[in-house]
């Protein structure tokens, strides 16, 4: 597979291992041609997202084995769909977001302004 970039301009850095997450389930938040929803937002985890997520109708913590889906906790990190997070961040709800890991497709739907305003501090 080519190398993709991040909305830094850098290679695309691996986004979270345990649980495994990207589209393709390889760590990446890469861009895939079957990804319609373009999950390219590298975040971790907080609790009032998965909150909000839920009473969205898109429960991420709930371990969904039929579909080799874990359930998420505060501080995993996970490929997270770019127009969940623009809205999550309108709501003022949005997880931290890990630039370096961030498909550069992830500007086609958010401002580059907003994903810095919310940069993962580790």
């Amino acid at each position: 597979m080519r190398e993709q970039s991040n909305v830094l301009g850098g290679p695309l850095q691996p986004c979270g291992m345990d649980p495994l997450t990207g589209f393709m389930r390889d760590g990446h938040c890469r861009l895939g041609p079957d990804d319609r929803g373009v999950h390219t937002v590298c975040v971790v985890m907080t609790p009032d997202f998965l909150q909000f997520s839920k009473q969205a109708g898109n429960d991420l913590s709930t371990p969904r084995p039929e579909f080799h889906f874990p359930g998420l906790v505060p501080g995993d990190r996970w490929c997270l769909c770019a127009e969940r997070w623009k809205e999550a961040f309108e709501a003022g709800m949005a997880p931290p977001v890990i630039m370096e890991a961030t498909h550069l497709a992830t500007l086609e739907f958010v401002d580059r302004e907003d994903l810095q305003s919310k940069v993962w501090a580790e």
